[in-house]
């Protein structure tokens, strides 16, 4: 559980970064920042999910 929570702030602050290199037209941090939030928000969705409704942070199926 507590991972699925630190994988979610890693992706709310990927999030904040992108937005911050967008305003600096930076697009090389957009870049890395849209992967961040891509990997890191769907790592963190799956893994509470699975705790939810499977109760463990294990596989599902």
């Amino acid at each position: 559980m507590i991972l699925g929570i630190i994988t979610l702030l890693v992706t709310i602050l990927s999030l904040l970064g992108g937005y911050v290199e967008l305003k600096r037209k930076n697009f090389f941090g957009v870049g890395f920042a849209a992967i961040s939030v891509a990997v890191f928000g769907w790592f963190s969705i799956r893994t509470l999910l699975a705790v939810i409704f499977f109760g463990g942070g294990g596989t599902v199926g």
